[in-house]
């Protein structure tokens, strides 16, 4: 039997991929397939093309892979950060600032998508907390963790943010439709907050009591 060439080969190739069931090859197949293809290519050419062509393929195999490996482990990455943040978290991946947040908020209200509505208010109160240094700016915060946070600070406020709170996780997690009511609730609760002063530390006591003076 007469060995076939390479260009035979890749002849052969080319007419097996044009039957018919090959037409509805997913692109991940295709992608994977010529990848493999390049890489056998590749491999060909450092068992065949010599010394010099052997260690030059050899190094773009490897670059190849390194590369791959990267690319997968980014994506692992990135995947692992948008669960992190689904999971119980009040942001998303963009950052905002909390005029931007409540201009959202309002645009939403506008147009009577509530649910939205109380979820970028609560956004907004919690992102300007964060710019006044009320609270920490910690990634992947919950609402609840916000709300026990601001109240060491705005201890007044401290029953009206844990209800915030409970309303942003009812109508996020909890399936409970936002209402008019519920975001004008969180509106006032924001707008009172803007204006807040954070209490003062306190300050320790003399040590003892007075001494009783004496008659003379």
């Amino acid at each position: 039997m007469t060995p076939i060439d390479r260009e035979e080969a890749a002849r052969k190739a080319a007419g097996e991929l044009l039957k018919p069931e090959y037409a509805k090859e997913s692109l991940v197949d295709q992608i994977y397939r010529r990848i493999m293809q390049f890489l056998g290519d590749l491999i060909d050419a450092a068992t065949g093309g010599g010394t010099a062509g052997g260690v030059i393929a050899s190094v773009v195999i490897v670059l190849i892979l390194l590369g791959m490996i990267s690319l997968i482990a980014w994506q692992l990455r990135r995947t692992a950060r948008k669960k992190a943040l689904a999971v119980g978290g009040l942001f998303g991946e963009r950052s905002r600032t909390a005029a931007e947040h409540r201009q959202a908020a309002e645009g939403l209200a506008a147009q009577g998508r509530w649910t939205e509505a109380v979820q970028e208010r609560l956004r907004a109160i919690a992102r300007d907390l964060e710019e006044r240094a009320l609270v920490d700016g910690m990634p992947g915060r919950t609402a609840h963790e916000l709300a026990t946070e601001a109240a060491v600070s705005l201890p007044a406020f401290a029953e009206e943010l844990a209800a915030a709170a409970r309303s942003f996780d009812d109508v996020t997690y909890g399936d409970v439709p936002g209402t008019r009511d519920a975001y004008e609730t969180m509106s006032t609760l924001d707008d009172r907050l803007r204006q807040a002063r954070p209490a003062p530390l306190a300050t320790p006591a003399l040590a003892g009591p007075p001494r009783a003076g004496g008659v003379g």
